[in-house]
């Protein structure tokens, strides 16, 4: 049978990066971002050279069940899920305090129930999320992370309002609580899905090198001083990010599963000494 993969966000950063890891090591390759045509010029790319895959771009809208339902069908019509690589996002800088939860944390839980049903042996799912959670030092009370364990229930954001309290309207704030989600989740669905041999980790990338934070750097001190933080001393790569990523979705990392993988160059060790 044909084996399958799905990156999301795959029309730029991240999500292309982990697509272009991806395209050797299965049949058939969907590329889904909210931007269509984005996803299908990198599915033009992948196919001009040459990889193993058949890649498809779909346009998928992750807080949008039809177009969940619709990865779902094209998926598991094509074959054995093998591998998914979520790195669909909103970053602080490019929306409000609800588009980042409605796409980071529970994006990322309607996706995984939309592929539930086609998870098995040897299946494997990475989400992105962010050393920002661990930067901010979030420890929940059980009443807020009560609340972030049922991200699709009805008049969620205004829960979390209630919960954090007014200071989660700031997107910086949202953010690392959004994706301090989406680190709670995966291991939550790594213990759901492991009876079925299938795995599910996180991956939370440190200061990466893209356009947005170069400009936060330029604006703000406090970017800076994180860069700067970074004992490698330079933001990562795209690149830098798949690789982890891609080796939690390969074969060698069969018994790694639940876990959030940090990809900082080593902030949050620096920090955790201040």
């Amino acid at each position: 049978m044909s084996t399958v993969g799905i990156a999301t966000g795959a029309g730029g950063g991240v999500g292309e990066a982990c697509a272009r890891r991806l395209a050797d090591r299965v049949d058939v390759l969907l590329l889904a971002d909210r931007d269509e045509a984005a996803a299908a010029r990198v599915a033009k790319g992948l196919s001009r050279y040459g990889k193993r895959a058949v890649v498809e771009p779909i346009g998928v809208d992750v807080t949008d069940p039809g177009d969940l339902a619709r990865l779902a069908r094209r998926a598991g019509g094509a074959g054995a899920l093998r591998a998914v690589a979520h790195a669909e996002s909103v970053a602080p800088e490019e929306g409000d305090w609800r588009r980042i939860i409605e796409v980071d944390l529970v994006g990322t839980v309607l996706l995984a129930e939309a592929l539930r049903p086609l998870a098995g042996a040897g299946t494997a799912f990475v989400y992105c999320a962010s050393v920002s959670p661990l930067i901010a030092r979030i420890e929940p009370d059980p009443t807020v992370a009560a609340v972030l364990d049922e991200p699709v229930d009805d008049g969620l954001l205004d829960r979390i309002r209630d919960a954090i309290g007014p200071a989660v309207e700031d997107p910086a704030w949202a953010y690392p609580w959004a994706t301090y989600g989406v680190q709670r989740f995966a291991r939550a669905e790594a213990v759901r899905l492991g009876p079925l041999g299938a795995r599910v980790c996180s991956v939370s990338p440190g200061a990466i090198d893209t356009p947005q934070t170069r400009m936060e750097a330029e604006r703000h001190e406090s970017v800076r001083r994180l860069i700067l933080s970074t004992p490698l001393g330079r933001t990562g790569r795209y690149e830098e990010v798949a690789a982890v990523a891609a080796f939690l979705l390969s074969d060698e990392a069969s018994f790694v599963s639940g876990v959030d993988l940090v990809v900082d160059g080593g902030l949050c060790a620096a920090m955790s000494d201040e």
